[in-house]
């Protein structure tokens, strides 16, 4: 994967630097959610922003190495391959972007058949009429970078009106809506019910605008919040977007399934994500070998959520805090201590105030 995928993007670096860069997922990122999530042949995997493929690419590769550490080479094969043909899905609105895709998935050994270029935004049904299986409640896997801060109006599309969060508090149409909450809306529908996962980067503005807490309120009404990942501001400016974001890992309600009135959410500080603003490798705190990654602390954080210690990037939070402040952004609330008890924390204050 890595080599041709080298290969690949030296071969393309023209296409996709400049005004094609918003096609383009750091690679450490796209490594991350997918280890992170950790797709399975048996699951349907889906990117409603595909761009060149990356988000598609690393799943299919969790899987090919699966694979060939647990059957023969034949099997082995046979096992990958099939879930290329048959469980990876990916839309691109621009066609030329879907076409370098489906190239750079053949240069991978296939999963092109069911990548289409299509708005991401439109009905269901228009993507059914290209293949059947792009229908709500159907992916177990959803991963998507959306496009940033495009807006979309009501007076050239006809979809807005689909949209719960195209609306305002009185439930009527905005005349605009920005590209990324709407995604936001898309690929929690995109999501199978009670057992899909969903990894999304968002910009710190949906995160932390308090003019957008409907937006967040929308996310915790349908989704259990997992985790924050935030991100640095380099961590795009190498494909010409220098814009502060964060992954938000998030699983779906069930259709019935009570509400979770309150849980621990993961919370993690990438300061460092592998390259540098210039392209160049730097560290990676999010997937280094070592305990303190965030990814290793996650492992760690899942075993036992309420017993988790925190470290000096990485730490837990009350959904019922949460909710009361606000924000979803981890940078947040990174430097509140923590307590044994009330006594503890007055006594931690009054030292402050004393000096």
């Amino acid at each position: 994967l890595d080599t041709k995928g080298v290969a690949f993007e030296l071969f393309m670096k023209d296409f996709f630097i400049g005004k094609m860069g918003q096609y383009f997922t750091p690679r450490p990122v796209v490594e991350f959610c997918t280890t992170l999530l950790n797709p399975q042949k048996s699951e349907n995997v889906i990117d409603p922003s595909c761009g060149s493929g990356g988000f598609l690419l690393y799943a299919m590769d969790n899987v090919r190495k699966f694979a060939e550490k647990n059957y023969d080479e034949i099997e082995a094969w046979k096992h990958w391959h099939s879930f290329a043909q048959n469980n990876l899905y990916g839309i691109e609105i621009n066609d030329q972007i879907a076409r370098v895709c489906k190239m750079n998935m053949i240069i991978h050994d296939d999963g092109h058949t069911n990548v289409i270029g299509k708005d991401a935004l439109e009905d269901f049904e228009e993507f059914q009429k290209l293949n059947k299986n792009f229908k709500e409640g159907y992916f177990d896997i959803v991963f998507s970078n959306p496009p940033f801060g495009a807006t979309i109006k009501k007076k050239e599309v006809k979809y807005l009106d689909n949209f719960d969060l195209a609306k305002d508090a009185k439930g009527i149409t905005k005349k605009t809506q920005k590209t990324e909450i709407l995604f936001i809306e898309r690929c929690i529908k995109l999501c199978k019910p009670k057992t899909g996962r969903i990894a999304i980067v968002l910009p710190a503005g949906v995160l932390t605008n308090t003019s957008l807490q409907n937006i967040r309120d929308y996310v915790l009404d349908n989704c259990q919040l997992l985790a924050s990942f935030s991100l640095p501001e380099s961590a795009f400016s190498h494909f010409g977007a220098g814009i502060k974001s964060s992954v938000l890992y998030l699983r779906r309600y069930g259709k019935n399934e009570r509400k979770l009135k309150d849980y621990p959410i993961f919370m993690g500080v990438a300061k460092h994500i592998g390259i540098d603003a210039t392209g160049r490798e730097d560290e990676n705190e999010l997937m280094s070998k070592g305990e303190s990654s965030i990814l290793n602390q996650y492992r760690k954080y899942e075993k036992s959520p309420n017993k988790y210690k925190r470290t000096d990037s990485c730490y837990s939070i009350k959904l019922s805090e949460l909710r009361k402040e606000g924000p979803f952004n981890a940078t947040r609330y990174v430097w509140r201590p923590t307590f044994k008890n009330q006594t503890e924390r007055i006594g931690k204050i009054a030292n402050i105030i004393n000096v």
